[in-house]
C-alpha cells in the first residue's frame, strides 16, 4: 500500500457488468433477522452494522441478547406473550442464532499474492480453515470456528507481519471458554480486547527499537462461529460476500466491512479532536488509513486500533467470501471481481492435478488470475486476493 507517496487520482466506479447485481448505498442491518430467511432482495441482505445493546428490545426488530429474557408475570404476561411472538422467543433466538442451520457451512481458504512494482512485499495474510479444538469454546453453544485475514502493511513489513503471526493467537487466548449469557456480545469484546492488545505489543516492540519503527499495517479479518462471520476491520482493506438473490436471479456483491480513510467526517473529527488534522486526505498530509496496528508516530493524532466490528448470518445462498488490500480495489469494483471469480469457477477448461478435486483448482485459479488481471490493469501496489468457499 502507497501510504507516503502522491495522492492518487478520484478513481471512476465504473458500472457493475451485466450478471451481477450492484449494491446500492449502505447494506448493513442493526439486527438479524430471521434464521430461516435466504431472501437478499426487497428486504436487504442479511448484514449487520454492530451488535445490539444487551437490552435492545425493539419490538420491530429481532433481539439477540439471551440477558434480556422478559420474566415479568402477572399484567406483564401479556406483554411477553406478545414480545415471544414477534421476536420468535430470546432462547430459541440463540439457538437459532448458532445454530441457524442444522448444517455448518464448510469454509475453505485460497490465496494469491503478487509484489507488484513494489520492490518488496508487505502484505501478509492467514488462513485457519478450522480452529475450533485451538479456540476450545463451550460445546453447547459453538462447534466451529475459523479466521482468514490479509494485512497491508505500509513503510515496512513489521507491522502485516507481526499482525499476521500475533493476532489471531491473542484471539484463540481471549476467546470464551466457558458458558456465556450471550455468544455475540462476548465475541465483539474478544475481538476489540485482541486487537487492542496486538496493537499494543508491537508497538512496544517498535518504540523499544534505535530507530524506532514506523510501520503500520491494515487488518480485515473474518471470524466464523458456526454461521455467524464476524468481521473486523482496520483500514482500507476490505470484505465482500458473494450471495445469490433468488428474485432477480443474480450474484450480489455485499460488502461486510467499512473502510477507514481521514476523509470520512466521523473519522477526521476524532483526528482533529486528538490535536491532529487530515490535509490532502491524509492524517498530517502523510498517512493515508485512519485507523490500523502499528503506525506509532500518528496514534496520538487520532488513528486508532479500535476494529469496526460487523456480523453477518451466512445463508444457503451464499457462495464466498473476498477478502483483498486496497491493491484490487484500485483497479476493480467489487462487483467486478465477484463477477470475474464467478467466471473463474465456471470455466470447465482449468486442469486439476491428479488427486486434487476440481473445485480446489478453480478457486486456486480464481485467486491467481484475479491478481495476475490486478497487476495487468496497473495497480503499483501489493495485491493479496484471498477467497473463502462456503461449502453446502
Amino acid at each position: 500500500m502507497d501510504l507516503f507517496g502522491d495522492l492518487p487520482e478520484p478513481e471512476r466506479a465504473p458500472r457493475p457488468p451485466a450478471g451481477i447485481e450492484a449494491q446500492e448505498g449502505p447494506v448493513l442491518l442493526e439486527d438479524l433477522p430471521p434464521a430461516s430467511s435466504t431472501d437478499s432482495g426487497s428486504g436487504g441482505p442479511l448484514l449487520f452494522d454492530d451488535l445490539p445493546p444487551a437490552g435492545s428490545g425493539d419490538p420491530g426488530s429481532l433481539a439477540i441478547s439471551v440477558s434480556q429474557v422478559v420474566t415479568s408475570e402477572g399484567k406483564g404476561a401479556k406483554r411477553k406473550s406478545v414480545e415471544e411472538e414477534k421476536n420468535g422467543g430470546e432462547e430459541l433466538v440463540e439457538k437459532k442464532v448458532c445454530k441457524a442451520s442444522s448444517v455448518i457451512f464448510s469454509l475453505k481458504g485460497y490465496v494469491a499474492e503478487r509484489k507488484g512494482e513494489r520492490e518488496e512485499m508487505q502484505d501478509a495474510h492467514v488462513i485457519l480453515n478450522d480452529i475450533t479444538e485451538e479456540c476450545r469454546p463451550p460445546s453447547s453453544l459453538i462447534t466451529r470456528v475459523s479466521y482468514f485475514a490479509v494485512f497491508d502493511g505500509h513503510g515496512g513489513i513489521r507491522a502485516s507481519k507481526f499482525a499476521a503471526q500475533n493476532l489471531h493467537q491473542n484471539l484463540i487466548r481471549k476467546f470464551p471458554k466457558g458458558d456465556v449469557i450471550s455468544v455475540e456480545k462476548t465475541v465483539k469484546r474478544c475481538l476489540l480486547d485482541t486487537f487492542k492488545h496486538t496493537d499494543e505489543e508491537f508497538l512496544k516492540q517498535a518504540s523499544s527499537q534505535k530507530p524506532a519503527w514506523k510501520d503500520g499495517s491494515t487488518a480485515t479479518c473474518v471470524l466464523a462461529v458456526d454461521n455467524i462471520l464476524y468481521i473486523a476491520n482496520l483500514g482500507d482493506s476490505r470484505a465482500i460476500l458473494c450471495r445469490y438473490n433468488e428474485e432477480s436471479q443474480k450474484h450480489a456483491a455485499l460488502s461486510l466491512s467499512k473502510e477507514h480513510n481521514p476523509t470520512q467526517y466521523e473519522e477526521r473529527m476524532r483526528i482533529q479532536k486528538a490535536g491532529g488534522n487530515v490535509r490532502d486526505g491524509r492524517v498530517l498530509g502523510v498517512l493515508e488509513v485512519s485507523r490500523s496496528i502499528g503506525d506509532g508516530q500518528y496514534k496520538r493524532c487520532g488513528v486508532t486500533s479500535v476494529p469496526d466490528i460487523r456480523r453477518c448470518q451466512l445463508t444457503p445462498n451464499d457462495r464466498f467470501i473476498l477478502l483483498a488490500c486496497d491493491g484490487l480495489f484500485k483497479v476493480f469494483t467489487p462487483e467486478e471481481a465477484v463477477n470475474f471469480i464467478l467466471s473463474c469457477l465456471e470455466d470447465e477448461k482449468i486442469q486439476t492435478r491428479e488427486g486434487k478435486p476440481a473445485v480446489d483448482a478453480r478457486y486456486e485459479a480464481a485467486c491467481n488470475r484475479l491478481a495476475n488481471k490486478a497487476v495487468q490493469r496497473g495497480s503499483a501496489d501489493n495485491v493479496t486476493v484471498m477467497v473463502v468457499r462456503i461449502g453446502h
